[in-house]
């Protein structure tokens, strides 16, 4: 399903952002979603993810509805091929079609996540140890992208405090990192300079433990499709997407803040704390508004953004005493 001209962000706003990354990458579009290599792995067979996934292709993962105050919106849902269609994975490519189409090359078994830093039981998880690590709820959240368009999504796992609790943070631990999967061999866009990689996203470690944060495995019932950050990925839902780190290989628990992959790129554009915040316009476009894809024809109107993304009621405690201007 491909969104209607309405249900997108802006041409020029997406275009702008497209030809910002071109630029800092420094090549074309064709080098950079080069065909993969070889895997990395001898005689592991790449994972069976259909390229345009359907409800019931994926393995199912039962869950309960949450409990958690702000978990579940009421708003509708969007369609699940817009959901797994319409993506940001720039390991894959910069364009939204592009991790749809190519992420079915990472192999998604076997998985591990190395959970280390600053605290008192560090180790590693394979994933089925992690998928057994605490009962899963489905959290209907709202997705807001820093380019402007938003969904509504159906999304399992469970709060990130329960891994959390288990490896102990030392109390000399503010934040944490969490660590994208970084495959040169089934991962295209690697091989430009768009981000520094291993893709590194950051939060403060009591907007890690709020009830909110979820540790996510699936949506609509099923497994995490690959281009949606397959098999565990965070979900944060009063800050911008690209806060939610995807296809986690290891979490990490520091004490300075992170130098995260878009702080880093363009730290004139995109802050640590990347909250929603409708009265702090990115440097190149307002954030005042949304096109919630999925709904409306060609005249529907703009929505307008809530702070905090609708949550402020729930997280807006985190951020007390900030200048909520300066520190987006």
């Amino acid at each position: 399903m491909t969104p209607r001209p309405s249900e997108i962000t802006p041409r020029a706003v997406y275009e702008n952002r497209r030809a910002w990354l071109r630029r800092a990458a420094g090549l074309s579009v064709g080098a950079a979603l080069a065909p993969a290599a070889q895997p990395v792995t001898a005689g592991t067979a790449p994972a069976a993810v259909d390229p345009a996934p359907r409800p019931g292709r994926r393995s199912p993962l039962p869950a309960t509805p949450s409990t958690v105050p702000g978990a579940r919106t009421v708003e509708a849902l969007t369609p699940y091929e817009l959901v797994t269609q319409y993506n940001n994975f720039y390991e894959f490519g910069v364009d939204k079609e592009d991790p749809a189409r190519l992420a079915h090359r990472m192999r998604l078994r076997p998985w591990t996540v190395q959970v280390d830093g600053l605290v008192a039981r560090p180790r590693t998880f394979d994933i089925d140890e992690l998928l057994r690590l605490a009962p899963m709820e489905e959290r209907i959240y709202r997705l807001r992208c820093v380019e402007g368009w938003s969904m509504v999504v159906p999304w399992i796992g469970y709060p990130l405090a329960a891994l959390i609790e288990r490896v102990q943070p030392l109390g000399s631990a503010k934040y944490v990192e969490f660590h994208t999967l970084a495959d040169r061999e089934t991962m295209p866009g690697l091989r430009s300079n768009v981000l520094l990689w291993p893709y590194v996203e950051g939060l403060r470690l009591d907007e890690a433990r709020h009830p909110l944060t979820l540790l996510t495995f699936g949506l609509y019932g099923e497994l995490l499709p690959a281009q949606n950050g397959a098999p565990l990925r965070v979900v944060v839902p009063w800050k911008y997407g690209f806060k939610s780190g995807k296809s986690i290989v290891r979490i990490r628990f520091v004490e300075r803040q992170p130098a995260t992959a878009w702080t880093v790129a363009a730290p004139h554009e995109y802050g640590f704390y990347a909250n929603v915040n409708p009265d702090v316009p990115h440097p190149r476009w307002s954030q005042a508004t949304e096109r919630r894809l999925g709904q409306g024809g060609l005249f529907a109107p703009r929505i307008k953004t809530l702070l905090f993304n609708g949550y402020a009621e729930q997280v807006g405690h985190l951020y007390a005493g900030m200048d909520l201007r300066r520190h987006y």
